[in-house]
């Protein structure tokens, strides 16, 4: 069955890497990333989940993450927070849209594929990753880890994903920045493109979807320059966490 349905992941593929908007969000703290990566570090043992995790599946509330990471800073560290600062404000003024990779999808959208936002994402963060996007022109369905209480990897979420498009995991394609998401809906059925870049994201949807899958060279190459992922490791892993 051809695939016609192409469905995407927020953080990291419609914006800009999260070790970037990880590292200004540290700067932004007056912390080390370092210091930020050991607090979240530790607030997993403690609680036995991350923080972002629970936050991301509506289990603590924004306030609740940003005590448990000040929990675990050293005395007086991370003080921007307790200062009328929140995490969210802090967080996005590091993440910036992804604008290439997102006209490439109203291509698609003009040639008649159908298209889902899949994201792991925080109930008070939806203003501010909305106002980034043109989300109710752009996609079919959006279905948030926040709201259904599951987050991608659990199987869950993606099941929810198909109830509401009406199709099967066969007709459609996953791009997410994360080896497990992509792994989980390969496992479901789903054929999954792993985004490092935007070029590379568009010659693979183009392999995927054939011609109605082919993108501006122009786009992806002023992308590919923009957006290339920074660095070693990406913090849109378990311990450090961020909408994606």
């Amino acid at each position: 069955m051809a695939i016609d349905t192409v469905v995407v992941d927020y953080g990291g593929v419609l914006t800009n890497p999260l070790v970037e908007t990880f590292v200004a969000f540290a700067e932004l703290a007056q912390l080390s990333t370092d210091e930020l990566a050991g607090a979240l570090v530790a607030a997993t043992q403690r609680y036995g989940q991350t923080p972002m995790a629970a936050l991301e599946t509506g289990r603590i509330s924004e306030r609740q993450l940003t005590e448990r990471i000040l929990a675990e800073l050293p005395e007086g560290a991370g003080r921007v927070l307790e200062e009328g600062h929140s995490f969210g404000e802090l967080w996005f003024r590091g993440r910036r849209p992804n604008t290439p990779f997102v006209e490439y999808l109203h291509t698609l959208r003009s040639r008649g594929l159908r298209l889902a936002l899949l994201t792991n994402n925080v109930r008070e963060w939806e203003p501010l990753w909305r106002a980034q996007l043109p989300v109710d022109e752009l996609f079919d369905v959006v279905v948030d880890s926040h709201k259904e209480g599951v987050r991608k990897p659990d199987p869950g979420i993606y099941h929810v994903l198909f109830d509401r498009l009406g199709v099967g995991p066969e007709r459609c394609v996953f791009v997410d920045d994360t080896e497990e998401n992509c792994t989980a809906a390969e496992e479901l059925g789903m054929r999954a493109v792993r985004f490092a870049d935007t070029r590379r994201a568009i010659a693979e949807l183009t392999d995927v979807l054939g011609p109605r899958g082919a993108g501006s060279t122009a786009a992806a190459s002023v992308a590919g320059a923009d957006h290339a992922l920074v660095g070693a490791g990406s913090p849109g892993t378990s311990t450090h966490g961020g909408p994606r």
